[in-house]
């Protein structure tokens, strides 16, 4: 197997084979964390910057640990403390970053393909660390490693993907993977959250949770992204608890064996109970500790091909 492409924008311009490296790479990188001695001097000659025009914790922290298990310089960039803030655009910023002689580039950004933008402007590998409502493909990768650790294929198993799939770029990168891999995805929103046409994403989909939950193997539960609503998608928050929150109770309509998953950052009491969050069916923590590993190698694997 091997990986053709020289960025990582997303999921949907990648092949089942190509999903599944990437997958089968970031195992060695898993060892390396239950290492004493976690650094290798793999991309010691590499300068990486994170460019972050959002705000971000688990997915800048996780970038940035990956970069710097890898010996790779590191710059990060937040917008709030930048020329941005003067009038600077998207491509002056990034340009002046490049005079630098920076090897590659991981980008947020609000504004749905900023990602490409930035790539063809630059020339250099970029890594999309999530745009606008668009795709976020390391988050999916670190989802599929994560249920792939736990039942080794993805034939057969039926992923519900409960929340605000409407703003969701987690959904639509993880919605492109799973199907690649032969999974049955059932999305499961209110009507208002459901993402226009949702017939178009060749997936199963439905509003009555009881329906999505019955014989899931793995629901990967999602936020309200209030920050990206305009209003009027749902009456209140205790409404949307009450018909489409992850209870304990909900939760027995699950598969036996069966996991629970978020991407963070996660609204207690809302989307899903504390007692759900905190049982041992969840691999919330385990999907972070993932995502440190499938960071480390996208960037080894991007890093090859500056090489080549």
């Amino acid at each position: 197997m091997s990986f053709s492409h020289k960025s990582l924008l997303g999921l949907k311009d990648l092949t089942a084979e190509e999903i599944l490296y990437l997958l089968e790479e970031s195992k060695a990188f898993r060892k390396i964390l239950e290492r004493d001695v976690k650094r290798v001097p793999t991309l010691r000659w590499l300068a990486v910057v994170n460019l972050f025009f959002e705000a971000s914790t688990r997915t800048r922290i996780s970038f940035e640990l990956a970069e710097k298990r890898l010996s790779a310089d590191v710059v990060n960039f937040s917008a709030s403390t930048s020329s941005v803030k003067k009038g600077e655009t998207l491509r002056d910023t990034v340009n002046n970053i490049l005079a630098m002689k920076i090897d590659m580039i991981v980008i947020r950004h609000s504004s749905v393909g900023a990602s490409h933008y930035v790539e063809r402007a630059t020339g250099v590998p970029v890594i999309n660390a999530g745009d606008g409502t668009n795709e976020h493909p390391t988050q999916a990768l670190l989802d599929l490693y994560t249920i792939r650790e736990r039942f080794d294929h993805f034939n057969g198993l039926k992923v519900t993907i409960l929340g605000d799939i409407r703003h969701s770029r987690v959904a639509r990168s993880n919605i492109c993977g799973l199907k690649k891999l032969g999974a049955k995805v059932v999305l499961c929103a209110p009507k208002t959250l459901l993402p226009p046409y949702p017939e178009a994403l060749g997936v199963e989909y439905t509003t009555d949770i009881d329906e999505a939950l019955s014989g899931a193997n793995v629901v990967n539960v999602l936020r309200l992204q209030l920050e990206r609503q305009k209003g009027g998608y749902i009456p209140s928050l205790r409404e949307y608890r009450m018909f489409w929150g992850l209870t304990a109770e909900r939760t027995k309509l699950l598969d036996p064996d069966h996991i629970i998953m978020h991407p963070g950052p996660i609204n207690r009491g809302v989307e899903i109970d504390s007692d759900v969050a905190d049982s041992v069916d969840n691999v919330i923590l385990e999907q972070v500790t993932n995502g440190v590993a499938v960071r480390m190698a996208v960037l080894y694997i991007l890093a090859g091909r500056i090489k080549e």
